[in-house]
């Protein structure tokens, strides 16, 4: 007796479908990208997913980074890190308003010289304030911030300055601990 068409398709193994594969090639990335697995590990897991035939050497592929609380797990950090960013915007926001203004000198041939030596054009009386500490020019139409070498930094918009800086109406800036905001008038 010849076995049937059903009894043969049955015991043959189900194809994977592109969806399947699609879904453990992106459980791979996410846990490449949070860290899980090394870049070496990543990349052999992914050759195996794509050279895969069953579901079952699927499962294997991602057993250790599927948990049951997979889902939730990146809702609850995700919404974390969104509270943490409006947080550090509402802080920004909230200091800049209560940052002393520092008006943009007329613009000259000559830089805005800062810092504690009574020398200089613009002179902040603070320990962490460096001598000379840097200069405020405006060149080829933009005002431009340099530090000179200071002890404690100059910072724009909370990044230390390296060499000069654009900087326009609004930006924060410090000198040492001494901060400021850039105002036209």
């Amino acid at each position: 007796m010849t076995p049937s068409f059903e009894s043969q398709t049955s015991s043959a193994p189900a194809r994977l479908s592109d969806a399947e594969r699609d879904r453990v090639l992106d459980v791979l990335r996410e846990g490449a990208a949070e860290g899980k697995l090394s870049h070496d590990t990543f990349l052999r897991r992914m050759e195996l997913a794509l050279a895969a035939r069953r579901s079952d050497e699927l499962v294997v592929l991602t057993a250790d980074l599927e948990q049951g609380g997979n889902r939730w797990t990146r809702a609850v950090f995700g919404a974390v890190g969104r509270v943490s960013e409006f947080s550090v915007s509402l802080r920004r926001a909230w200091q800049s308003e209560r940052l002393p203004k520092l008006l943009f000198p007329a613009p000259g041939p000559y830089p805005l010289r800062i810092g504690r030596d009574p020398a200089n054009g613009l002179r902040l009386s603070h320990e962490t304030v460096s001598r000379v500490h840097a200069e405020l020019l405006f060149q080829a139409g933009t005002w431009q911030l340099r530090d000179l070498g200071s002890t404690n930094g100059t910072c724009v918009n909370g990044r230390r300055v390296t060499g000069v800086v654009a900087v326009a109406d609004g930006d924060q800036v410090s000198f040492g601990r001494m901060a400021f905001r850039l105002a036209n008038h």
